[in-house]
């Protein structure tokens, strides 16, 4: 097929016929050719040289300069090839964000030739040994740049090059195990450059990284700034929870560039984003109303990839009153909408899309490499990913669909309902289960863990917090047995919502913590609550948790996203609420009580300021009076001053309803009204 740099958009259809001929099969899209191969550690050289004095971290723990941070990286990466680490090992990144280290750790590993594995440090330890384990990583740097071994490394000493790999990141994966995906130097600096052709960032700007180290979507955080010599402003994972929050964090640091979810950006008002001019949202579907709000006083773009094909393969600018779609794929990247059997579908039918190009990369299993990534004669390529994400080609692009399989996405985050039921099973006591999405009142998106089995769900969702990460950690539901359809399988469609009612009595609540209550069931689903109720047990997300705070604010204005973190029971923070305060409750002032300062100072002010109106009278009086006296005991002022001064003093025009009280009159009137 033509490898044509194309240097706009690609055609709209295949090139031969209309939108919606049922004969136009959708041609293989193709935006240009990648740049010359290289590497991460190329890219960030070439901006250190031309900026090394700017700044290229902004964190709460230091600001580093990029020849600082190129140092600090330098340094680490010399210990970790003092160990043996080079080209062809992977090292274990967890430490803490919205730190410095953070970056540092990463960019060191790369310079000693390594890959990196990140795991975001708010994970349970046990998640990150398994996935360092997974992945074969010889070291692991902690907190602190502190590097702790954790197999013999491979000791190779030949130099890095673009083939190597540059990261492994987990996603979900559908047989219950995480699925490590390995993205080589030449697709990184591939997609790096790829999307600066897309959008103008430069040295003044400033750039959110906000998300985890463990997503994906962080590299394009960290290489939107670095790429182009900005500085990268990292927040505190306790910041980004807080939802709110963050926007006006954003605003205050003045961020001018974002990455991010739609359902986090949802959260953001006006003045928040006030200084934002290019938001991209992506990890997730953006709505028509969000997209045309958030971009109706800056640029905003709506991206979409696959972590296997380097985070983003496709992008659409967003504009107000089109439709919103993923757009058309990357300078290297190539998609095609196929049919079950790998056949182009008719332009405007739906379809499984397909990435090719220079993007893909590839599974650390073998045998699921083999199965996923495969020949794709509409490509016609011998090696192309089949994203199991249904698609259809409109004059604005591709228009994201749905799903062929269980995959679902939670904010941002990829997760194959597969793995949760396998974890689910593995509990001890029980006997089945089965996982699904469902929604609450106020429309969150809960992911909810049906268990048959004797088995207390508390007791659940505490052995799968200490396996998984917390926004795989489900909302625990018994059940006596699943739905099955006809033909006997578990019918994860027919699972119970509103789940039925549990074994456990109804609480009697009363006051504020029925009222909380009434909140928390909005967000979380039905639930049997009682004060010892623990939000984040019952399923709360940080989502959830900002969501809540933003409706509690309406009754109770001083509430704050960490007081639902630090109280945490439906007892604890209902005594919080009380202790703050409701609007309508503000105690009484005593008038009458305590001695009247506040009266005696107006009174005072009341005095001067009396005096300095009249006391231009009285001093023009006294002057006259000493200019006819034998004997002068003032300065001496002539009749033609002291006939001015009267003018403009004493015969200016007054109001006829008001007339000018001595000052003995007003003295008086002040004493009696104290």
């Amino acid at each position: 097929m033509s490898t044509t740099a194309l240097e706009e958009d690609p055609p709209r259809g295949a090139g031969t016929g209309a939108i919606g001929a049922a004969t136009t099969p959708v041609a293989p899209r193709l935006r240009g050719l990648a740049s010359p191969t290289r590497t991460l550690l190329d890219i960030f050289a070439a901006t250190v040289l031309r900026c090394g004095q700017r700044t290229a971290i902004d964190a709460p723990d230091g600001t580093l300069s990029y020849r600082r941070l190129a140092d600090d990286a330098a340094a680490l990466g010399g210990r970790l090839q003092a160990r043996g680490i080079g080209p062809g090992d992977r090292v274990g990144v967890r430490v803490q964000s919205g730190t410095a280290h953070l970056y540092v750790a990463i960019l060191g590993v790369l310079h000693a030739g390594a890959a990196y594995v990140p795991v975001d440090a708010d994970d349970p330890p046990a998640r990150a040994l398994e996935l360092f384990h997974r992945a074969g990583a010889c070291a692991v740097v902690q907190d602190g740049l502190s590097v702790s071994m954790l197999a013999q490394p491979g000791r190779s000493l030949r130099p890095l090059t673009p083939a190597d790999e540059a990261w492994v990141i987990f996603t979900s994966g559908s047989t219950g195990a995480p699925k490590g995906v390995a993205i080589s130097h030449r697709a990184a600096s591939a997609f790096v450059d790829a999307e600066a052709k897309l959008w103008a960032i430069d040295t003044e700007d400033r750039v959110l990284a906000g998300l985890s180290v463990g997503f994906d979507a962080s590299c394009e955080e960290m290489w939107l700034a670095w790429r182009h010599g900005a500085a990268l402003l990292p927040a505190p994972r306790a910041l980004v929870r807080s939802g709110a929050e963050l926007g006006h964090w954003i605003a205050d640091r003045r961020v001018s560039v974002v990455s991010t979810v739609p359902t986090l950006a949802a959260m953001w008002d006006e003045a928040s984003l006030a200084g934002v001019r290019l938001l991209i949202l992506g990890g997730e579907a953006t709505s028509e109303p969000l997209g045309w709000r958030l971009a109706e006083d800056r640029e905003v773009w709506n991206t979409y990839g696959p972590t296997e094909a380097t985070v983003v393969s496709t992008a659409a600018r967003v504009r107000i009153g089109e439709p919103i779609t993923i757009g058309w794929p990357l300078t290297g990247w190539e998609t095609a909408v196929v049919d079950p059997h790998g056949e182009p579908v008719a332009v405007g039918d739906e379809g499984e899309l397909v990435i090719g190009g220079v993007g893909l990369g590839r599974y650390l299993d073998r045998e699921l490499d083999a199965e996923r990534f495969e020949s794709v004669p509409a490509l016609g390529s011998a090696r192309a990913y089949r994203t199991g994400d249904v698609v259809r080609e409109t004059v604005h692009g591709l228009q994201f669909v749905g799903r062929r399989d269980d995959q679902v996405k939670l904010g941002g985050r990829r997760i194959e309902l597969g793995e949760l039921d396998a974890r689910l099973r593995a509990v001890p006591g029980v006997v089945d289960a089965l996982s699904a999405v469902r929604e609450s009142a106020s429309g969150n998106r809960l992911l909810v863990g049906y268990v048959v089995g004797d088995v207390d769900p508390v007791a659940v969702r505490r052995r799968l917090a200490s396996e998984l990460p917390s926004a795989l950690v489900p909302m625990i539901v018994p059940l006596p047995a699943l739905p099955l359809t006809a033909s006997g399988k578990a019918d994860r469609q027919a699972l119970p919502w509103p789940p039925p009612a549990g074994s456990g009595a109804d609480v009697a609540l009363s006051g504020t913590a029925a009222w909380l209550a009434e909140r928390w069931e909005e967000q979380l689903g039905p639930h049997v609550f009682a004060p010892e109720s623990d939000f984040f047990v019952l399923g709360g997300s940080s989502l959830a948790a900002a969501k809540l705070v933003s409706i509690l604010r309406l009754r109770y204005p001083a509430v704050a996203v960490a007081d639902v973190y630090n109280f945490r029971t439906l007892g604890e923070l209902s005594e919080r609420l009380d202790g703050l305060g409701a609007i309508g409750e503000l105690p009484a002032v005593a008038l009458d009580s305590g001695p009247r300062r506040g009266w005696g100072a107006v009174q005072l002010a009341g005095v001067l300021a009396l005096v300095s109106v009249t006391a231009p009278g009285w001093l023009l009086g006294i002057l006259a009076l000493d200019h006819g006296h034998a004997r002068s005991f003032g300065p001496h002022v002539g009749w033609g001053w002291l006939a001015a001064a009267w003018l403009l003093f004493a015969s200016a025009p007054r109001p006829a309803t008001a007339a000018t009280p001595t000052m003995a009159q007003s003295l008086a009137r002040l004493t009696n009204f104290s």
